[in-house]
């Protein structure tokens, strides 16, 4: 089943053409990542999927639904998380408070206004966002500052205030950029047993072919704003067109 499809998505900021007649599918269940050189329209894309950009035409849907037209804001609540290329994260708070705070702005007026059932909520939340840090792996540092934090954590500890939204897809922009050998590979381990153990539906845009290959499902790659080809890894990699454009001698 396709929980997201693009369908002839163009895109031009003046005289340049950023994304031209993008067509791709991404299916429920798995990871699935977008990969091609700098300029190729990869970070635009992403930004029409979560309303900061609006394409000139085309389409964009979830679980049958638009998500054009979407408020940056209200993209949450339309089931889609986003973890940025730079960590935003609230520095002076603790990694616990960092990961309640997203799970409680999804209440409702109720919630909000009935201090009983907020306080009854917030026991079940710390829970939840407690769940989510073992998940990720920082269940070791709930009561540290989240300024204090090593940058590789930092990326972490926002996936955790993604994932505690219950999200069906999460995007993902870059996230081990900067990040050491020994992080990186942690955090492949950590994206592979949140897509198995939760069944989130994961789209990651990455440089690193070694992150794209031990993650993803499929693959799609961008040269100069389109598509040429999107399959499995394997058939990616032998592609003369993928092999010219970007990945040169990756394996």
């Amino acid at each position: 089943m396709k929980i997201l499809e693009v369908r002839g998505v163009n895109k031009r900021f003046g005289g340049l053409q950023a994304l031209n007649d993008v067509n791709l599918s991404v299916e429920d269940g798995g990871v699935h990542a977008i990969i091609g050189p700098n300029g190729a329209g990869k970070s635009t894309l992403l930004n029409c999927f979560v309303g900061r950009l609006t394409p000139d035409s085309g389409s964009v849907t979830f679980n049958g639904q638009s998500l054009l037209g979407i408020k940056p804001h209200e993209i949450n609540q339309a089931g889609v998380s986003r973890v940025f290329q730079t960590p935003e994260i609230f520095t002076d708070l603790t990694v616990l408070e960092n990961v309640m705070i997203p799970a409680l702005a999804h209440r409702d007026g109720a919630f909000r206004l009935n201090p009983m059932r907020r306080l009854r909520d917030e026991g079940i939340i710390r829970q939840k966002a407690i769940d989510v840090l073992e998940d990720i792996g920082l269940e070791e540092s709930l009561d540290m500052v989240a300024a204090s934090m090593y940058r590789g954590d930092k990326r972490r500890l926002e996936m955790a205030m993604g994932l505690v939204q219950d999200p069906k897809l999460l995007l993902l922009d870059e996230p081990t950029a900067g990040m050491s050998r020994a992080d990186t590979n942690n955090t492949i381990d950590v994206l592979r047993h949140i897509s198995d153990t939760r069944g989130i539906t994961m789209v990651i845009i990455e440089h690193d072919m070694h992150v794209v290959f031990s993650l993803a499902d499929r693959i799609s790659v961008l040269a100069q704003g389109g598509v040429i080809a999107e399959d499995v890894p394997g058939n990616i990699k032998g592609n003369p067109k993928v092999q010219e454009a970007y990945l040169g001698g990756a394996h």
